[in-house]
């Protein structure tokens, strides 16, 4: 027998048998209910503020909230 066919063998049999054993066992692991406060925990990723925002004044020169200087009859001088 060649070394490619044994080695083929193995990893059609025991490889596969070990990668699906830790598959089963992480996905257990996972599902734990000691781990309930981790999922609780990873499911609010994307609803956290990094830091509380003061609310815009409008008064600074570049602000994009502050009202516009010109006006629509400005616009229309035809």
């Amino acid at each position: 027998m060649d070394t490619y066919s044994l080695l083929r063998q193995i990893a059609d049999s025991w490889v596969l048998l070990a990668m699906f054993g830790f598959f089963m066992g992480t996905a257990i692991w996972a599902f734990l209910p000691s781990q309930s406060r981790a999922r609780q925990d990873a499911a609010m990723i994307p609803f956290r503020e990094t830091a509380a925002k003061a609310p815009c004044k409008g008064t600074c020169a570049t602000c994009a909230c502050a009202p516009s200087r010109f006006t629509f009859e400005d616009k229309h001088d035809v």
